[in-house]
């Protein structure tokens, strides 16, 4: 009677109620041909301990002792243990969505701090709390400078998120909005600015670029800024590696900043859930998507949160609402909430500068083996870098991995134009025993007979 709780006199009670004689006679409306009359082909039952001994035997396999070099907008960085300590806690575990303010202000307080730190960090007036991911974010972005503008078309850099560009791509094709992508220089891996010039006219609503880049490189936001503006455009920067902004200025020339902020003590979880961010200068608030949290004082003169703005459509927006997001990623909003405030200012900084001396010593190192070389070399990066060797990754790779290493992405994929080349990162859990043994894996290229 665990797992039913319905008694066998329960049943024929409710059953007598409504006029059936029997379960079998409940349900014999459906066709006999359409009826399952064997018992379902699963497994024995099993008893508690022989489950737990599966998914423990199951767990074993996976690779949990393998240091990875992948980045590419999801980051493997420390997380505080306090952080799932927390989050884990009934009132933020089951709580859904803060529409009673009265009973809900733990949850309102916790995304308004989460408001205000990505504010200060992003450099922008007013950040919402939260969206589905970096990704829907920055896409989300695009049709918020098209309300803000009145205008249809975007430009967007070839050196944004390939998957991020592919969900841009979506949301545009079904709202009939064309979009343009401007290549980058080959030297520096930044926009070419001349092509992005000619690209951008009195038609363009959005700029989106990401800074720093799918190549690890810093682009020149004040110089974009000024190429957008000069046409009335809005300028859009996507930060997919939320840990830069500990040293990387922030894009406070940017009207709109899409944030994705996994980074901040979110799990890699096989790829989600994540947290993405809008944040925005205040003239364009009321055309910002999902809702945000506000600070008031209630009857006695107590300060207090409620939801200040919900350009939903399930509330009075309905055909005037901003998005068709219908909710965010509290929970997650949580995570980093208690992850920046572990941190502190300080903190984010040391780990940033951390995560700059691994990339900066790894690239060097790597560079170094005979047959590789860095590309883009003449911009600032962060902790990533593109690394091209002479022999294939998908060799070299082999033997990383019988090292238990996994190495960097390969590049063609999304950039055919760069054979051999493949996008490393190194954060602050990669140490310096994993680079050296990954250069040392590199230069091992089997001699041809």
């Amino acid at each position: 009677m665990r797992y039913l709780p319905k008694s066998q006199l329960e049943r024929e009670r409710m059953l007598a109620e409504i006029g059936a004689a029997s379960i079998d006679s409940l349900f014999e409306v459906i066709p006999a041909a359409h009826r399952l009359t064997r018992d379902l082909d699963v497994p024995r039952q099993q008893a508690e301990s022989e489950i737990i001994d599966y998914f423990q035997a199951a767990g074993a396999k996976n690779a949990t002792d393998y240091a990875s070099f992948l980045g590419a907008g999801a980051y493997r960085h420390y997380r505080p243990v306090i952080i799932d300590s927390l989050v884990q806690r009934g009132e933020f575990l089951t709580s859904y969505t803060p529409y009673q303010a009265e009973i809900t202000q733990g949850t309102l307080q916790a995304i308004f701090e989460f408001q205000t730190m990505i504010a200060e960090l992003t450099g922008m007036d007013v950040a919402n709390a939260s969206m589905y991911d970096g990704s829907t974010g920055a896409a989300e972005a695009i049709t918020m400078a098209v309300r803000v503008t009145g205008r249809q078309k975007s430009v967007v850099a070839a050196t944004v998120h390939p998957e991020y560009r592919e969900v841009m791509a979506t949301y545009a094709r079904h709202q009939g909005l064309p979009s343009a992508v401007v290549g980058y220089d080959a030297t520096t891996g930044r926009i070419d600015l001349a092509a992005l010039e000619a690209a951008v006219t009195q038609e363009t609503a959005a700029v989106l670029v990401q800074s720093p880049n799918f190549f690890g490189v810093i682009e020149d936001i004040p110089a974009i800024a000024a190429i957008a503006h000069a046409q009335g455009a809005l300028l859009i920067v996507s930060i997919a590696e939320a840990v830069s902004l500990g040293v990387v200025r922030p894009p406070v020339e940017a009207d709109i900043v899409s944030l994705e902020a996994q980074s901040f003590g979110v799990a890699l979880s096989y790829g989600g859930p994540f947290c993405g961010v809008l944040a925005c200068k205040e003239q364009y608030l009321r055309q910002m998507p999902g809702r945000l949290v506000g600070q008031t004082v209630d009857g006695n003169g107590y300060r207090g949160f409620c939801l200040t703005l919900s350009t939903r459509e399930q509330h009075i927006r309905r055909e005037k609402a901003t998005s068709n997001i219908c909710t965010n990623q509290a929970l997650v909003a949580l995570m980093a909430t208690i992850f920046l405030s572990v941190y502190g200012k300080e903190g984010v900084r040391e780990l940033a500068e951390h995560n700059l001396a691994k990339a900066d010593y790894a690239a060097k190192t790597l560079a170094a083996q005979p047959g590789a070389k860095l590309l883009f070399t003449g911009s600032p990066r962060f902790h990533e870098f593109v690394l091209q060797t002479d022999e294939s990754p998908a060799l070299w790779n082999q033997r990383l991995l019988d090292n238990k290493i996994v190495g960097g992405i390969e590049l063609s994929r999304w950039y055919p134009e760069l054979p051999n080349a493949t996008l490393w990162c190194a954060t602050e859990v990669i140490t310096r025993a994993h680079i050296d043994t990954a250069a040392k894996t590199l230069a091992a290229a089997p001699v041809e007979a």
